[in-house]
């Protein structure tokens, strides 16, 4: 060898480190940043809040005693609380009745005064549930003569549904093993004229619509950051064949754009909670044509085994060339006169508005899943919740308002700056990968900055939970009952606030 070979070499080495540090160089320059998001009109639409942070002290206060006490003491109070819960019901199946009726706020009282009860006699839970799904056919009933878009309206769907669903499932939480409801709740029984399947209990028509929560740390921001913070994060279409029965599910996934899956593929893919819906057989629509839903389930899966329709980020309901899950139910209906979502949501909470932007979202008026629950378009036909998986809905959700109060507060939604390079190489082969049929590591449609916000978001979720469920592990062992979500919000923001990110004076300890 020569003597100017090593030097060679080196110099070959050396040019090709300088050419890989322009390179990490170049690919380290940020993205321009996305168009500021506009503030939402506050005469308009605002996050609804409950600020009753004396009443949930209350019913944790009234939880503990009753527990204490024994359901041999507080027995007769709560039949008779359960006793009053079913008269308020009766009273909205009778009469039609204004948004703002006291009779609703009786009713919504009345569940949480029989759910604390219930929770130290657990033989009465069932009863109590119940009751709820009582409740919510006669709220939904009523609210077939409101305004939809209505504010007040809006209101008394949220508090009577959500609430009476918040109060349940604290009960079934507080309850002792083994005491709870089934995980399988029925519903109303609609009728239908589409092809119908049973599956895991549950007769399912062409053309239902089935509400889900997803286990990600996403799906948690999904169904938490409407201005009616809810319980679903995604969106899906049954269809039944005719002639085979054969189950398909049609929906929208953020890595792989509108899909179709068989109903073992959909529940493999984690939900911590379904909900199945169907379109009301007297809706105008339906009368002249019966089959109408089958025809949209139809149509929504020719449309998924067509030209591939990718995920949208930004979120335009009114865009059909890119389908979020909510567009895939919507804009099957639409075509056919229905309009799914009698009243659009909207993302009015200011950091919730920074945060979906810094993720690719532009547009704040749009279909969220936990919205179309109150649609009085549609019954609910079965519920499905395992105690198990509650616990962790809870803990996530409780993490996810305390960011989201943070993000309020001005935090920012920060990615690592030193990943951008590895990003956008990975953003490159991904779009190889979709080019040729399959799935990327980076979703199409999303920047390799987003998907970095989105993976450092899911971090800080799951950093915070961690110290959540710790707490909440500590609650149990001093105080002998599991800690109410309520609480598990104040957990939440503590251990956010210790954080660093921002100062604890700027939190609010009470949830969304």
């Amino acid at each position: 060898m020569s003597r100017g070979t090593p030097r060679r070499w080196w110099r070959l080495v050396a040019g090709l480190v300088a050419a890989l540090a322009v390179g990490y160089g170049l690919l380290l320059l940020p993205e321009a940043d996305p168009p500021p998001v506009p503030p939402a009109d506050p005469a308009v639409t605002s996050p609804f809040a409950w600020r009753q942070d004396a009443f949930w002290a209350r019913l944790e206060a009234d939880s503990a005693w009753a527990r204490a006490a024994g359901c041999e003491a507080v027995g007769g109070e709560a039949e008779r609380a359960l006793a009053t819960l079913a008269a308020r019901v009766d009273a909205l199946e009778r009469e039609a009745l204004p948004p703002d009726a006291p009779a609703l706020g009786d009713a919504e009282r009345a569940v949480f005064d029989a759910a604390v009860l219930a929770g130290a006699c657990p033989g009465l839970l069932p009863a109590v549930a119940r009751q709820v799904a009582r409740l919510r056919v006669a709220v939904k009933r009523q609210s077939e003569r409101w305004a939809p878009g209505e504010r007040r309206a809006r209101e008394a769907l949220y508090r009577t549904i959500y609430g009476s669903r918040a109060a349940l499932e604290e009960a079934m939480l507080q309850a002792p093993p083994g005491a709870a409801p089934p995980a399988l709740v029925p519903g109303t029984d609609e009728p239908s004229a589409s092809p119908a399947a049973t599956h895991y209990g549950v007769t399912l028509h062409s053309g239902d619509v089935l509400l889900s929560r997803g286990g990600a740390a996403l799906s948690s921001f999904i169904a938490r950051g409407s201005d009616f913070s809810g319980n679903f994060s995604h969106v899906a279409l049954v269809h039944v064949d005719e002639a085979t029965r054969q189950v398909r599910i049609v929906e929208a996934h953020i890595e792989r754009g509108v899909a179709v899956a068989t109903t073992d593929q959909y529940l493999r893919d984690r939900k911590l909670r379904i909900l199945v819906l169907r379109p009301r057989a007297d809706l105008p629509a339906l009368v002249k044509d019966p089959m109408l839903p089958h025809r949209a389930a139809t149509a929504a899966l020719a449309a998924a085994g067509g030209p591939r329709i990718p995920y949208d980020f930004a979120m335009d309901a009114q865009d059909p060339s890119k389908l979020f899950c909510s567009e895939v139910a919507a804009q099957a209906y639409r075509q056919l006169g229905v309009g799914l979502w009698a009243a659009t949501s909207h993302l009015s909470a200011p950091g919730v508005r920074r945060w979906l932007g810094a993720l690719g979202v532009r547009h704040f008026e749009t279909l969220e899943p936990s919205d179309l629950e109150y649609d009085p378009q549609l019954r609910v036909v079965a519920e499905w919740r395992d105690l198990e998986v509650l616990r962790r809905d809870h803990l996530d959700n409780a993490v996810t308002d305390a960011l989201l109060a943070a993000a309020d507060a001005g935090a920012p939604l920060p990615y690592p700056r030193w990943k951008l390079p590895f990003a956008r190489l990975t953003k490159a082969w991904s779009a190889v990968l979709v080019a040729l049929g399959k799935v990327g590591p980076v979703p199409e449609g999303m920047s390799a900055t987003a998907a970095l916000r989105s993976e450092a978001f899911a971090a800080m979720h799951a950093a915070v939970r961690v110290r959540v469920e710790a707490r909440a592990a500590a609650h149990l062992g001093e105080r002998g009952y599991p800690a109410p979500y309520w609480t598990l919000v104040r957990f939440a923001t503590e251990e956010l606030a210790g954080s660093g990110l921002l100062p604890m004076s700027r939190l609010s300890g009470g949830g969304r």
